[in-house]
């Protein structure tokens, strides 16, 4: 379209910031079509020379009908029926129109911070929209993405207090943040049985065989962990049990099953595989770091229990538990994070005739878990996050996916996404991952990604009534996560106590505790 840029100056009004800024990239604009207002947002502008005027190109948002009085925007809803004709009057969009645009217009909304440029109009999301089509909050390290995720999930918790909100923290940041309104689990306190594992993360965990060699370790596991949950009393009295079932067994019976098969071969087999699962199993008993899920005392029928406590249910007014990984072997945590959305998923489908409450499970380092296939490693991890993205919405599971390289993510994982949330990404690899996944009306706020200030961002989607540019709230300190980067100049100019911090940390290091 054709603007004519030196008009709409003559409207603007230094007072109001929406009308100070008409015309210019990112800004709104409304067009009179009949007697109702289409809302525009202008996506970039060059000079005709030969005409003198600006030609702008525009992403139509919506439209909504003309208050007689006022002749102001009125009953805003996205989408258009009809276009405006050449020679049709471009207007600047008023702070009032704007309200209109992002009122909540009924349904359940959560405010997170205020919509650029206006000083008061607050920036809401749908929370139904969002969960129900999964979100993903996307932004370069150092954007202020923790503490807006945070803010998010804060807001959330306020809204629904018997909420069912489970986090993965693979670097203990959000504790701090959620101490007073949710649970927080860790190597010391989350008790995670080892028998709940089906058997494609015993293979992961036990079996370090590669090639022809890993089929012939996982067929004689299958044999051997079969017969040990066999032996569980919880068998005598369920008629069918397969090598997944999550019943119960004890960690000697598979060491003992293991040996009684190896015994019975004769002298031409190899004995190789069975002794390869036997030396990794022993291995894993001893070492005290896999004692959170590996102990001898976990062998008690505690699932309900534990799928208690992670769920929430009830949630006692702290819906959200965060599940710190950190402190986990670096070579089991995909399959500790694989097992934690495993049984969000196998619980939403064994619950289908209950109507279970929906849950809401935030994977922070998303592109950890859900790799593309040029970083795949073949983890489960991957295949049950991708699962949840595509089949999650129909069992009522959100998915919400935190990351700081989108381009790092499994192909098509964003896209399931029905809300992104994006903060300013650095890397042009990352700016055309998420070009490709926004709808074709957001395309115009892509150019101010790279632009963004920290704790900005730009939303668009289901949770929101036509994609915006937000910064948010300020979030206060006892709910910040410990994720602010460090004071170079204030720490190294303190002194003192260096030797005992280092003995303490040798001390904890050895102790790996």
């Amino acid at each position: 379209i054709a603007i004519d840029l030196q008009r709409l100056n003559e409207c603007a009004d230094d007072t109001d910031p929406s009308v100070a800024m008409a015309g210019q990239v990112g800004s709104q604009i409304k067009i009179r079509v009949g007697n109702s207002w289409l809302l525009a947002s202008v996506r970039n502008q060059r000079q005709d020379r030969k005409a003198g005027s600006i030609l702008a190109n525009i992403d139509f948002l919506g439209e909504g009908t003309e208050e007689k009085l006022t002749g102001k925007l009125h009953r805003f809803r996205r989408g258009v029926t009809r276009y405006p004709v050449p020679g049709a009057m471009v207007y600047p969009a008023t702070t009032a129109d704007l309200k209109q645009v992002y009122a909540s217009d009924g349904r359940s909304a959560i405010t997170i911070g205020k919509v650029y440029p206006t000083k008061d109009i607050r920036a809401g999301i749908y929370v139904d929209a969002m969960l129900g089509k999964h979100f993903a909050l996307l932004g370069s390290t150092g954007t202020g993405k923790s503490t807006s995720a945070a803010l998010i999930l804060h807001r959330i918790c306020e809204a629904a207090p018997e909420g069912h909100i489970v986090m993965i923290d693979p670097h203990g940041e959000y504790a701090s943040a959620f101490r007073n309104t949710g649970v927080i689990l860790d190597v010391s306190n989350l008790q995670m049985p080892y028998w709940i594992m089906n058997f494609e993360e015993h293979c992961e965990v036990l079996i370090t065989s590669t090639g022809n060699d890993h089929q012939v370790d996982a067929d004689i596991l299958a044999k051997c962990l079969l017969k040990a949950r066999q032996k569980s009393r919880l068998a005598e009295h369920m008629g069918k049990i397969t090598v997944d079932s999550p019943i119960p067994y004890l960690l000697s019976d598979l060491s003992n099953e293991i040996q009684d098969a190896m015994g019975k071969l004769d002298k031409s087999t190899n004995s190789a595989p069975y002794m390869r699962i036997k030396n990794k199993l022993d291995e894993i008993k001893a070492d005290p770091r896999y004692q959170f899920m590996f102990s001898g005392m976990l062998v008690a029928d505690t699932m309900a229990d534990f799928i208690a406590k992670i769920f929430r249910m009830p949630s006692n007014g702290k819906p959200i538990s965060i599940i710190d990984v950190s402190g986990v072997p670096s070579d089991i945590t995909s399959t500790v994070v694989a097992v934690l959305s495993r049984l969000v998923f196998d619980f939403a489908i064994w619950g289908r005739d209950e109507r279970t409450s929906p849950i809401l499970l935030v994977c922070e380092e998303a592109h950890r878990y859900v790799p593309n296939e040029k970083n795949a490693d073949g983890n489960s991890v991957g295949t049950i996050l991708s699962r949840i993205a595509k089949e999650g919405r129909k069992y009522g599971i959100s998915l919400g996916l935190i990351t700081q390289r989108p381009s790092d993510l499994a192909e098509g994982v964003l896209s399931q996404c029905g809300t992104i949330l994006s903060m300013r990404l650095n890397n042009d690899r990352d700016q055309e991952f998420v070009r490709a996944a926004m709808p074709e009306g957001a395309r115009g706020f892509l150019d101010a990604i790279p632009a963004l200030r920290n704790r900005e961002c730009i939303i668009c989607g289901e949770g929101v009534a036509v994609p915006i540019r937000m910064s948010f709230d300020n979030l206060e300190e006892s709910k910040r996560p410990a994720s602010e980067d460090p004071s170079f100049v204030e720490l190294w100019n303190n002194a003192g106590g260096e030797e005992d911090m280092v003995q303490r940390t040798v001390q904890r290091w050895r102790s790996q505790g």
